[in-house]
Parts: structure tokens; sequence; C-alpha cells
């Protein structure tokens, strides 16, 4: 239960003159008291006293983000998704100087996964439960603070997150948990308008950054986990009308080419024959309940117009009897096009996954030299198996694949009723986890987990709407021990250059800056900067809750911030915050 407008803003209050009293620091009204309550809508916004500026960002500017040392218009910094800031104030000869500029409390206690926008010297940055807060992203000082109302339907695997909202012109979008689209006038928070994306009756929910291009608003849906039909839709943003749906689950065709072997080239130990008496028997009405969820943003190709997405897992989980085939298109790349949705081309990573080892973290879009060296387009993803995959960005052909970041052992062996044991594990590889690149060092920055499991199957049918459905389950090994490392893999080559082992395993995301540093956050609370060629620790900070999101950076009045959100992690049980902490230099 949330605390009431009242509570919450006393609450923040409180907690922040504490933290900045032990950190002897003189903050500017961090997470300050909000003005007049006002209703509006389906959420309560509180403004500021003082006037708020009024956001706007144009398609111009969207499209030359990558370049925009002053702001950080997009999700992942860029359509191309590299998560690269292009300034240099902050560099490996001055990061060990880096101190809290501010710190802002949320008042909603965690977990907390946002990537935070920041537009003109306004951080827009989002909270478990679907909030929405404006702050002064130089000084912490709250602006306006939008809270959507849950429907009573939700179901939501892995924690009530949020990863960000997307802007376009003057407004702002949000996926919600109960699988609404929700658009906000970015200068007061005001709603303007809501949708439905899925019916959260059957277990839809929202929770990726919507990315914004040319007034379309593109958001997948999560679900993976209850039995839905996967897709990605792309919303008119004036008026909230549905323009087109790529579904991730075809109608027909879902049996594949009953592969036998993953992207690497190694058996998958199926057993087509059975799977084939299965298909014949059961039918094929079964790509309604397959799942195929897309938890993370796509990235655009404007030159080509082309959306880049990754695919989640078959459901149910673990036991692929009732879903024979290929299962397609989970554990995909999928290009599709941007103007109507229509399929391009695909890529699979492990047809009839029976291990929830699906695609999640974002594509990014690099130029790479193919197995010729001949300079080509491609589009990058780092997988929960622990490599990282390397396509022609035009076919989809996969060009090369790192070594795996992470130890695999028994790798394929089938779940069993009593519990067989295969790495990675479910939670294994990169995660959703953002990865990051550089186009000085030429290099991928991916954080990995590595968290030996077993893996059990039950036989389950469907359970209906809004149920989980797993069938089986998975269990760590308690005397094996779990650990992260954050890896820099070159994408002209395929090795890895550096690793740095961590004591928990990683997932939050990954930045990394034109002044060479790569920064980096760990479920114990400790954020840290790395030098982006060697992968040397150059400094770190406690942030007193889990560092389970990725990094962004940003310029105001000329002076360079980094910027984290510290609240933990559900599905890894890493300790809640509700902060958002901000560094610079003295």
């Amino acid at each position: 239960m949330q605390p009431d407008a009242h509570t919450r803003r006393d609450s923040r209050l409180r907690r922040t003159f504490v933290f900045a009293f032990l950190a002897t620091l003189t903050m500017a009204s961090a997470g300050a008291l909000a003005g007049p309550e006002v209703t509006g809508g389906s959420a309560d916004i509180h403004l500021s006293t003082l006037v708020s500026p009024n956001p706007t960002v144009t398609q111009s500017q969207l499209d030359t983000a990558a370049s925009d040392a002053a702001d950080w218009l997009l999700p992942n910094g860029s359509y191309a998704q590299t998560r690269y800031y292009p300034g240099a104030q902050i560099k490996t000869t001055n990061v060990g100087k880096l101190k809290l500029a501010f710190v802002f409390q949320t008042a909603v206690n965690g977990p907390l996964e946002t990537s935070p926008l920041v537009v003109n010297g306004v951080m827009f940055l989002t909270t478990s439960f679907d909030h929405v807060y404006a702050i002064d992203a130089a000084t912490g000082r709250e602006l306006w603070h939008y809270q959507h109302k849950l429907g009573r339907d939700t179901s939501f695997c892995c924690g009530p997150t949020n990863h960000g909202v997307a802007i376009y012109g003057e407004r702002l979008f949000m996926g919600t948990l109960d699988a609404k689209l929700v658009a906000l006038d970015a200068g007061t928070g005001k709603l303007l308008w809501e949708t439905e994306v899925g019916d959260p009756e059957l277990g839809y929910s929202e929770k990726m950054a919507p990315i914004v291009v040319d007034s379309k608003v593109l958001i997948g849906t999560n679900g993976g986990e209850y039995g839905v039909r996967g897709f990605v839709k792309a919303f008119d943003a004036n008026t909230g009308q549905l323009l087109w749906t790529f579904y991730t689950i075809p109608e027909s065709g879902q049996e594949g080419v009953w592969a036998t072997r993953d992207a690497t080239g190694r058996d998958l130990k199926r057993n087509i024959d059975a799977e084939k008496k299965q298909l014949a028997e059961k039918g094929r009405d079964f790509y309604k309940t397959l799942g195929g969820g897309v938890w993370m943003t796509p990235a655009i190709d404007r030159k080509t117009r082309t959306v880049y997405f990754v695919v989640g897992n078959p459901s149910p989980d673990f036991y692929g009897a009732i879903r024979p085939g290929d299962n397609l298109f989970t554990d995909s790349m999928v290009a599709v096009d941007l103007d109507t949705g229509k399929y391009k081309w695909h890529y699979q990573y492990i047809p009839h996954d029976v291990w929830d080892l699906d695609a999640a973290s974002p594509p990014i879009l690099v130029d790479v030299r193919d197995r010729d060296g001949r300079v080509v387009s491609a589009v990058i993803h780092a997988g929960k198996t622990g490599h990282v995959y390397v396509h022609d960005r035009t076919s989809g052909q996969l060009i090369r694949f790192s070594p795996a970041m992470i130890p695999q052992e028994n790798i394929w062996t089938p779940p069993t009723p009593q519990g067989a044991h295969m790495l990675p594990g479910a939670n294994g590889g990169v995660n959703w986890s953002p990865t990051a690149y550089s186009p000085e060092t030429r290099l991928v920055y991916a954080a990995n987990l590595h968290r030996p499991l077993t893996y059990q199957v039950e036989d389950t049918p469907y359970p209906g709407g809004g149920k989980m459905w797993l069938g089986g389950s998975f269990k760590t090994i308690p005397n094996e021990q779990q650990w992260g490392k954050l890896a820099a893999v070159n994408v002209d080559t395929g090795k890895i250059v550096w690793s740095f082992k961590t004591d928990q395993p990683l997932i939050g995301g990954v930045l990394v800056t034109a002044g060479n540093l790569v920064f980096n956050g760990e479920g114990n609370g400790l954020f840290r900067a790395f030098d982006a060629r060697t992968g040397k620790k150059l400094w770190e900070f406690q942030c007193g809750a889990g560092v389970n999101a990725p990094a962004v950076s940003y310029s105001v009045h000329g002076k360079q911030y980094v910027a984290v959100a510290a609240g933990g992690n559900q599905l890894l049980d890493y300790k809640r915050g509700d902060a958002i902490v901000v560094f610079a230099l003295p």
C-alpha cells in the first residue's frame, strides 16, 4: 500500500535532510516540499510552488541526440542505443575527485531501475508503481510529480519496476504495470491521454521505456511468464490511436525449421520426432499463449526506417512439450518496418528454449568489420548465454559472437522432474541490462550475472489469464558461488579485451563516456568508474542501496553530471532504496 501524498512529502523532507546532514553536503532542496496538490485524470499531480520549465524536444534533436553533450534525450542515449555520452569534462585523470552533487529521494521504496531523461536542465525519472518525477537536474529541486492510479488487475514479473519515459515535443510517454500507455504534459505532469496496450487480466504489463520517432510511440509488452502473445505496437503520439501491431508470435509458422542447434552451432538435444508428434496432436492454437514479451526499448535505424528489438522467452518457460517447434519469434532478434510494422527479418538464438534464456538486453546499432574486413552496418545484442552477438543489420546474418563471458556447463541439458544442472542459469549472462559502446575503443561493455541453478520441469496446463505459468522451476545451488562480471568485447574481432569480476551478480546496465570512462553499479550499493580501455577501477562510491539501473550523463550550464538510481532489484533481492544519486566534479 502506498503512503498518501502528505505522508510521502513529509517523509521525503525528513529523509533528504538527514542524508544531507550525514553527508555534510549543502544541497539545494533535493526532494523539496511540493506545492498544492492537484488531482487530474487518473493520477495525482503535485506541482512545485515555483514555475517549472516547459521542456520540448524536436525530431531533429532526437535524430542528433548521440552528439548532444547537454541532454540525455532517449532511454539509451540515442536511437542507436550505444549509451555513449560525448562529453569529456569528467575523465580518467580527474574522476577520482568526483563528489556528490545532490540526492533526490522519491519516497517510493524500490526496486528502482529507471534510466532518467534530461532535457534543458530538467530530469524526468520513474519509480516502481508508475510514479513520474520532474526535477531540476542541477539541484534536485522537485518540479512536479505524477502517480498513475493502477487498475485492480495487474500481473507482472520480477518486481513493480519501470525503466523510464520517452519524450517528444512537449509530451512524455510512459508504459504502466496495468498495461496502459499514458501521455503527460512535460511542463506540468498533467495527463493528456491514456490508452490500453494489452489486457492486464490476461497477464500483460508494461515496464519498458517507450521510444518515439516521427510521431509514433513504440512499446512492447511483458508477460512471457503469464501465457500472453507478445507484440510491439506503434501509437500516434498526439492522439494515442493504434497505428500498427507486430506480433512476436506468428499465427502460423511458429514451429520454424525445427532447428537442432543454437546460434553458436551447439546441439540443443531436442527430440524433433517427439515434438512433431506433439504438434500433430495438439494443433497450433498454442500461439495465443506462447509468450514472447519484449522487455526493453527497440533501436531505430533512421536511414533504413527499421526497428530492431529482441524477444523474450516462450511460455511456459520450462515445459516445452506443450509448445512443440522452434517457437518463433521467441529468443530472437527481429527487424520490422518503422512505418508499417511489416516483418523484415529475424534471427533466433535458442530455438525451443526450455531454460528461460530469453533475449532481453536492448540492441545497439554500430558499424563493424565483417569477416572480410569490410565495414558494414551491424546490430549487436548481448545475451543471457553470456555471448555478445554481432549481426549484419540488413540481413540479420550472424557475423560473429564473443566467447562466453561467464561459465557454461552441461550446456543445453534439458530440465528434468528431479532437477538438472545447466549453466548459464535463467538469471545468467546479460539479463535486461543495457550494454554500452564506445567509438573510441570499439568495445562493447556488458554487465553479466553468474548464478548456478538447477532446472526442474513439471507438466503444467495453461492456468488461465493473469496467472504465472512456468511449467517448472529453477533453484539456486547453495554451495556454488554467485558473482558478476563487467566485460569489454571488441566488436571487430569478438574477443574479450578485459573484464572485472564483482562480488555480486550484475544487473542494471552500463554507461560509457568520451572521457574514457565506464560507469556500472552493483547490488551491494557500490557505483564505480573504470578506465574504458584497460578496465582499471578508478573510483567508487557507496550509494546505500543496490545500484541496479543504468547511469546517464548530461551537462547543465557547462557542468557535467553523472546520475544513477539506487533502489535495488527484486529479482536478486538487492537492498531497496528510493534515491537518484547525482555526481559532479567540485
